[in-house]
């Protein structure tokens, strides 16, 4: 059936403020760009040819009007995002170390992505998608986790495929056992699942990935994973049906020596794999297709680490082809 949308994705929309410098004075400078995961990875989508709506909900502010303007920029449609008058946009500070490992203080309590209620949420889009896709920011507090549900239902209603990243930020859940919870109702509901190494590792309790991988494949229906390793690349697995046996592939990164920040590394990954997916389906993979997805989603990524930011400059499908 043809849909108006190949992805629509529901959750945040913020303001990454990340470490740029120095001032002369020796404050910390810090750059206001554009973000939040589900928006990162429609961006990425978009560039790469796809149709693509965002479904949340932002400040009436001057972080919120911006916001809205930039996905009017790059091509996502607004439709389901709501500017909320009593609320202010959620901000996240990002700090990088030296060794590329990155620490966030959020300003969000509350923020207005976490203000989406059920009766906000624009139907006509869900029933109106290729894949849904989530994460679990817009599952941390009571009102914002009944509207995620209520679309994931509509869009498994309407035939959606269902794309879920858990993308955990600890200092949001009033605890890790909270945070489990949540990524475990996640994972009831996805066709499709992109997760990170130390993700499975909580998660799981295996420190083996493959070990990871099999335990949630043993609890949950899912049929196609992915796994980002960071430096050491990602893996993907796939299974025919949940009665059949998974195959997997794993590809090296492509490691630049003009990294500047890893944020939104994962977004654009996350952004080819559903591209991937949208092109060839999730009938009757071969391991050589796993390899060619990963190699240009790990390739994409590499780019993004060069830039700061994301969800105004992603790389084009040239860009990923010349570095591969």
């Amino acid at each position: 059936m043809e849909r108006s949308y190949d992805v629509v994705a529901l959750g945040e929309l913020l303001i990454d403020m990340t470490m740029n410098g120095k001032s002369g004075q020796g404050n910390a400078l810090y750059e206001a760009n554009p973000g939040g995961a589900p928006c990162n990875v429609l961006a990425m989508l978009k560039k790469l040819g796809h149709k693509v709506a965002f479904i949340g909900k932002v400040g009436d502010d001057i972080f919120g009007h911006e916001l809205k303007g930039v996905l009017d920029e790059v091509g996502i449609d607004p439709k389901g995002l709501i500017i909320d008058k009593e609320a202010r946009t959620t901000l996240a500070f990002v700090k990088t170390f030296e060794d590329g490992d990155r620490d966030f203080s959020f300003y969000r309590n509350p923020g207005a992505d976490m203000l989406l209620k059920k009766e906000d949420v624009d139907l006509s889009l869900i029933r109106d998608a290729g894949i849904f896709h989530f994460g679990t920011l817009s599952m941390t507090h009571e009102g914002v986790r009944e509207a995620t549900l209520y679309a994931i239902e509509e869009a498994k209603k309407a035939g959606a495929l269902i794309s879920f990243d858990p993308n955990l930020r600890e200092p949001l859940w009033n605890s890790l056992d909270e945070a489990k919870e949540q990524v475990l109702e996640g994972l009831k509901h996805c066709d499709i699942l992109k997760i990170s190494d130390n993700e499975i590792q909580w998660l799981t309790g295996k420190d083996d990935y493959i070990e990871g991988v099999e335990w949630i494949f043993e609890r949950f229906d899912l049929r196609f994973m992915t796994v980002s390793l960071g430096k050491e690349g990602s893996m993907a697995f796939y299974r025919k049906d949940c009665d059949h046996a998974y195959i997997k592939a794993q590809a090296a990164p492509f490691l630049s020596k003009d990294t500047i920040e890893t944020t939104g590394a994962g977004d654009t990954f996350g952004g080819c794999i559903l591209h991937f997916v949208l092109e060839k389906g999730l009938d009757d993979l071969k391991e050589e297709d796993l390899k060619e997805m990963l190699t240009y989603a790990n390739a994409a990524a590499s780019i993004i680490t060069t830039r700061r930011g994301a969800l105004r400059v992603m790389p084009t499908s040239a860009e990923i082809e010349n570095i591969m």
